[in-house]
């Protein structure tokens, strides 16, 4: 239901809601050089990480991954980089072979025997 309706509120504002796994580890994950840590019991606030020895706030690390998590997923959509912090080289363009038929051109009442309105 909270999310119904933060999803409501988000689109009457024109703002995106997105959407990461419940099962992504944000509290274990680096958000500098995304080594991904053991478990942690609650009582641990702070931790470094032993890949790259960046000391992190538990939750303000958690909330870094979990955007940059976000992001990442809404990059992907349109043909973005999934990695987080990697730049877009270009914007991906939408292509379509043959998946519609060929136009056909417009006949006018005279043509096929209907009078026109």
């Amino acid at each position: 239901m909270f999310r119904r309706v933060l999803e409501e509120k988000a689109a009457r504002y024109g703002r995106h809601v997105g959407i990461v796994s419940r099962w992504l580890p944000s509290s274990r994950t680096c958000s500098v050089c995304w080594a991904v840590d053991g478990k942690k019991p609650l009582h641990v606030r702070i931790w470094r990480c032993e890949g790259c020895g960046t000391e992190h706030d538990r939750d303000l690390n958690a909330s870094r991954v979990i955007l940059a998590a976000g992001q990442a997923e809404r990059l992907n959509a349109p043909g973005g980089p999934v990695s987080p912090g990697v730049e877009i080289p270009r914007q991906a363009r939408p292509v379509e072979w043959g998946t519609h038929p060929k136009a056909q051109p417009v006949t006018t009442g005279s043509q096929t025997g209907i009078p026109a309105l």
